[in-house]
């Protein structure tokens, strides 16, 4: 099983100079190192996590329900501690700079933000009022705001037609473009994006995922992607590591998971050439080989 520690060896082209991994981890906008989260200093949900995100790039975090993704979303914008969470061992690099020395508003400001699951929008507020909430920590005048507030307009035009709707109201699918846009009025280096396909029509996944796939390759906002939807995620992302029980059990480039024969079969539900049904499918656990 290759370690997450190895990934700037799996790279296109290792750069001839002597500095290649300096070089490497200098272009990782993200770097978490050997994590461990415990919650009310008795339960250990995440055991030695590491992963990287390179600046520009999109990475999926894979795994069931309770597998440990939100968990690690919330840790890197260091927000475990409203849940009576810590970080215990380890620790995450944001931009050079270690996380659990600012506070998650200083994050924001710095480049960093995360999308909630759940789709959680200001219910009693209008759709632009929801938008403009999300530059609440830029000093860079009403100018650029109003520029960015088009851009994401640009990005989803179904909001613009809703701009005066109140968010409460509006369809799920529109009310994570609405969760998404607002993040994006913040500057972001980078989004940490969770469960962007929960409870949505497979024509808004599609949708939505496009539109990150576009936000990520003209606007160079990198993404860390905890999803569920497997197929979809690894469409979209460069790499991806798969979570099971608090730890990172494989990682590898997404085309190379896609066609990982346990991964399909634990995954997309698809062995030997065929899908299975969930009755032949659900003992998994017991007869997982990258385990063994």
């Amino acid at each position: 099983m290759p370690e997450p520690a190895d990934r700037e060896e799996k790279g296109a082209a290792a750069p001839s100079s002597g500095n290649g991994a300096a070089a490497a981890a200098a272009a990782a906008i993200l770097s978490v190192n050997n994590i461990e989260v415990v919650y009310d200093h008795v339960i250990l949900v995440l055991k030695g996590v590491s992963l990287k995100v390179a600046k520009g790039e999109i990475v999926a975090l894979l795994g069931a329900n309770g597998a440990g993704k939100s968990t690690t979303l919330k840790a890197i914008s260091n927000l475990l501690s409203a849940e009576r969470g810590e970080v215990t061992k380890g620790s995450i690099l944001f931009d050079g700079e270690e996380v659990h020395a600012r506070s998650p508003n200083e994050l924001v400001r710095r480049g960093c933000i995360q999308v909630m699951e759940g789709r959680h929008c200001f219910a009693h507020l209008s759709v632009e009022e929801n938008l403009l909430t999300g530059a609440f920590t830029r000093r860079d005048g009403q100018a650029a705001v109003r520029r960015d507030l088009d851009l994401v307009f640009d990005y989803f035009p179904r909001l613009k037609e809703r701009r005066g709707s109140t968010a409460g109201y509006i369809s799920g699918g529109e009310q994570q473009m609405c969760a998404i846009g607002r993040a994006l009025m913040s500057r972001p280096k980078m989004i940490l994006l969770d469960e962007p396909s929960m409870g949505l029509a497979p024509q808004l996944v599609e949708e939505i995922f496009e539109i990150v796939g576009d936000l990520n390759a003209k606007e160079g906002v990198s993404f860390l992607l905890a999803e569920q939807n497997t197929r979809m995620a690894l469409k979209y992302a460069r790499y991806g590591y798969v979570l099971e029980n608090g730890r990172v059990v494989l990682d590898g480039e997404a085309k190379s998971l896609s066609e990982n024969e346990d991964v399909k079969e634990f995954y997309l539900g698809i062995a030997e050439g065929r899908r299975k049904s969930f009755r032949e499918s659900k003992h998994y656990r017991r007869r997982k080989r990258w385990l063994a």
